[in-house]
């Protein structure tokens, strides 16, 4: 990960923890339960940068004789314990919405949109210091549409008080922290998928396994392949072994050098470990034709 992404971590924690403290002491004082959503929803989105940030640093730690590839796959669990803060976080906001709209009380509408106007500011300004991140990144990617999705729901809550100083539909209130938890799900649902099958060693989103074997059946001299295995070392790097079955013999390190740099450059596959072997009966523990 780049290292300008820690100073985005830094900034990004501070602002948003400035912003938790002031929606949850207005919106107690405002008796806004949309308001101590969006905080409740900022404060597990300050826990998930710190643990964001945290992976990223530890990722970076040297491999050890216990830890072969470093501490690289912390970012991968960063990943989906972010995930998870955000399912918490949405269970409390929805519990509290029910309680609330079963008993709806009167809001500070004119306090309310001030801070949920601020959180509009500071959510949309700390996203965009990890949009150009996201796209290489699943970790990024999950602190950039916790802030995106942040922004979207600060707005949602502008405009519920608007509506309620307009029609006085207090439940509107209680209302707008289901559309909160709907948003938070929406932008939830597919990373916890990625960071879950990345946990479990599945081949990494965008990474085309069956197109990574029909390219190494078409090499040279390749009759079979078996033990084709694709892994996520972290949430940018890519590991794969597999086994070639080459019945003329060892091809030489140039056609090694050559695989292995086309696996990078096409399927973003940057630790490659090939094994050649003259006969197809020498597959290891697993299925010969599993793929992870």
């Amino acid at each position: 990960m780049p290292a300008s992404f820690g100073r985005a971590f830094a900034i990004g924690i501070s602002l948003n923890t400035a912003l938790v403290v002031a929606e949850a002491i207005y919106g107690y004082i405002g008796n806004s339960t949309a308001l101590l959503a969006d905080a409740g929803h900022n404060l597990s989105d300050v826990f998930g940068l710190l643990v964001a940030w945290g992976a990223s640093v530890a990722s970076k730690r040297a491999p050890s004789g216990r830890f072969t590839y470093g501490f690289r796959g912390s970012s991968i669990l960063a990943t989906l314990a972010n995930a998870v803060f955000l399912l918490v976080a949405t269970g409390a906001i929805g519990w509290e919405a029910i309680l609330r709209l079963r008993d709806p009380e009167p809001i500070a509408g004119i306090t309310v949109m001030i801070v949920a106007g601020v959180g509009i500011l500071i959510n949309g300004f700390t996203a965009m210091l990890f949009a150009r991140g996201r796209h290489g990144d699943i970790n990024i990617q999950g602190a950039f549409l916790h802030m995106a999705s942040d922004a979207a729901v600060s707005a949602g809550v502008v405009v519920s008080a608007a509506l309620i100083l307009r029609t006085g539909w207090l439940w509107l209130d209680p209302a707008m922290s289901f559309v909160i938890c709907a948003a938070i799900l929406w932008s939830t649902t597919g990373l916890l998928r990625s960071s879950f099958g990345m946990s479990m060693a599945a081949a990494p989103p965008g990474t085309d396994v069956e197109a990574v074997r029909s390219y190494l059946l078409q090499q040279p001299g390749v009759s079979d392949i078996h033990d084709l295995h694709v892994w996520p070392i972290s949430t940018t790097e890519t590991a794969m072994t597999c086994h070639l079955v080459i019945p003329s013999g060892h091809p030489g390190d140039d056609f090694l050098l050559e695989c292995s740099g086309t696996l990078k450059e096409t399927y973003r596959i940057g630790h490659t470990t090939l094994q050649v072997e003259t006969r197809a009966d020498n597959g290891c523990a697993l299925a010969p034709d599993s793929v992870v």
